[in-house]
């Protein structure tokens, strides 16, 4: 399993193909940003080496399949939020839990929380003009 940023990664099925998956519902800063490498530690510390189920959603425009994602039991997009290394992505949540996650992040400061004024990924790369993830 192979981690690109804190709400992507690749995952190695028991026929040895790759897919890579987006993780649904959230939103992670980018590997420049601010709490970027954190994010992306945090992801990795939850499914780097360990089972992943993957109950596939669709496919996004890079072809990712997007998914909320269990490794070794643990749901890792909400605990991407919970750890404050990620936002709700309002714009494709679903989930309020999710919201309530994120909530309970911002209020304990965790992660990128502690930033009085955490940019939003998708501001980032609207004013960075790079690629959207």
């Amino acid at each position: 399993m192979g981690i690109t940023d804190g709400d992507t990664l690749t995952v190695l099925t028991a026929s040895k193909r790759q897919h890579e998956i987006r993780l649904a519902e959230i939103d992670a800063p980018d590997n420049v940003q601010p709490f970027g490498a954190k994010s992306r530690q945090s992801l990795s510390d939850l499914c780097f080496g360990k089972e992943a189920e993957v109950p596939p959603r669709v496919k996004d425009r890079h072809q990712r399949i997007v998914a909320r994602v269990k490794c070794a039991g643990v749901d890792a997009n909400a605990e991407q939020v919970n750890r404050g290394m990620a936002w709700v992505y309002r714009r494709y949540a679903k989930d309020h839990d999710l919201y309530v996650l994120e909530h309970g992040a911002k209020v304990g400061k965790r992660g990128l929380w502690a930033d009085s004024s955490p940019t939003p990924p998708w501001q980032w790369r609207k004013n960075s003009n790079v690629r959207q993830t």
